[in-house]
């Protein structure tokens, strides 16, 4: 098994796939770990995953546990949403830096299969020979370039050979570009900031370090989540155009919204960025699939697109194994379980996207009057029993207009 991306999901697959002892190599384009934190949600799903693979232990003693939201707005508490009736057994969502999640996936890999994951090599093109029953051979060709500067070589090239070639090589996936699979994406007009900052010392009163905040302001929406290490992770919509990527405007702008001072001489990260969707309509062509950022690539706002790519690892690691251990060489976009695979992920990933859209249009500026509607109705939600179905689709366990998620066991 080859797999193009030793990202998140990526790594998952991988370690999925050792676990059951199969032969599989993850091609990295990055020589080095990643520094900046990135994604830093969990959701109970993702834990799930964690549990599977042995890292959910590991994960908990580094991460944060984010047991409920406060929503504000215009200096007055809403009201609050609790996550422990969502997921009774994992009743928080835990923050961890992307860095540190691939530095544990990372290790377990090289645990269960030392050699598997190959740093500084980034897939440049491949080919798939027709196969036919009663053949067992090797149907995919890949050729890998080396991204580590080498003084006596500048093109150092090597190929690879597999039985399936996964693509989990994010939004410019060269295996779906290579495929030929369709993708239907558009880019929206909304544009946000964010950054880590040490944790604030003037925190509203009722807010502790392991609530995360929302913001409803007129000028558009603030969001505050705790993180290791007495730090935070702030989020601003900044209307359709990006703001310089500066501390300093961003901590002013905190300030300007909701009054909470933040030092931005802390700041570990800064980053401002456009918004796009795009979701893939098919997943699997031939012998190749691809999976996570690849296939669909959602707002990050909700937090839930890394667990989306996980769960795509998680049900369809099971199926690989399977094909593999039948010495099935048939493409599998002709078997009926992958095609199953591929309108139940497809399925999730459009709520998801719908999901996250519907909370970008929650935080876009309006006027003053709009705000107070929407208020109104959102202190009237948090008040009912129907906060207890917002925390549901916060942390994963049923969205908005879908069925409960099912963690495969």
């Amino acid at each position: 098994m080859l797999i193009a991306g030793g990202g998140p999901a990526g790594l998952v697959l991988a370690c999925l796939l050792a676990m059951d002892g199969v032969d599989v190599v993850v091609l990295e384009r990055r020589n080095q770990p990643r520094t900046h934190s990135r994604a830093i949600g969990l959701h109970p799903p993702a834990l799930a995953v964690l549990n599977r693979i042995g890292l959910e232990s590991f994960a908990l003693t580094e991460g944060t546990r984010v047991h409920a939201g406060t929503a504000y707005s215009r200096g007055r508490r809403l009201g609050a949403l609790s996550f422990e009736e969502a997921w009774p057994h994992r009743p928080f969502v835990l923050t961890l830096p992307q860095n540190r999640t691939e530095a544990l996936l990372s290790q377990r890999l090289k645990q269960l299969a030392p050699g598997a994951l190959q740093s500084g090599w980034e897939l440049t093109g491949f080919t798939e020979r027709p196969t036919h029953e009663g053949q067992t051979g090797l149907p995919i060709h890949a050729t890998a370039r080396s991204t580590v500067s080498d003084p006596y070589d500048s093109d150092v090239e090597m190929h690879w050979q597999a039985k399936i070639l996964v693509g989990a090589d994010g939004p410019h996936s060269l295996v779906r570009h290579t495929t030929g699979i369709a993708t239907q994406a558009r880019a929206l007009e909304d544009t946000y900031i964010m950054g880590d900052f040490a944790q604030h010392t003037n925190a509203a009163p009722d807010e502790h370090y392991a609530t995360a905040s929302i913001f409803l302001e007129p000028a558009g929406v603030v969001e505050s989540f705790p993180l290791p290490g007495q730090m935070r992770r702030w989020v601003a919509h900044t209307g359709t155009q990006l703001m310089p990527e500066s501390p300093r405007g961003l901590t002013d702008l905190i300030v300007e919204r909701t009054g909470t001072a933040v030092n931005p001489q802390t700041s570990t990260m800064i980053s401002a960025f456009h918004v796009r969707r795009r979701l893939v309509q098919q997943m699997v062509l031939g012998r190749c699939l691809i999976i996570g950022d690849a296939a669909h690539e959602v707002s990050p706002i909700g937090g839930q697109g890394m667990t989306l790519g996980w769960l795509d690892a998680i049900e369809v690691a099971p199926l690989l194994i399977q094909v593999l251990s039948d010495k099935n060489p048939a493409p599998l976009d002709q078997l009926d379980n992958f095609r199953t695979f591929e309108q139940r992920r497809r399925s999730a990933a459009r709520t998801v996207a719908w999901q996250a859209e519907l909370n970008m249009a929650l935080g876009r500026p309006m006027s003053l009057s709009a705000t107070s509607v929407q208020n109104a109705v959102l202190r009237t939600v948090l008040s009912t029993r129907m906060r207890h179905r917002l925390a549901k689709a916060f942390t994963m366990r049923q969205p908005l207009c879908g069925a409960e998620i099912h963690v495969p066991g």
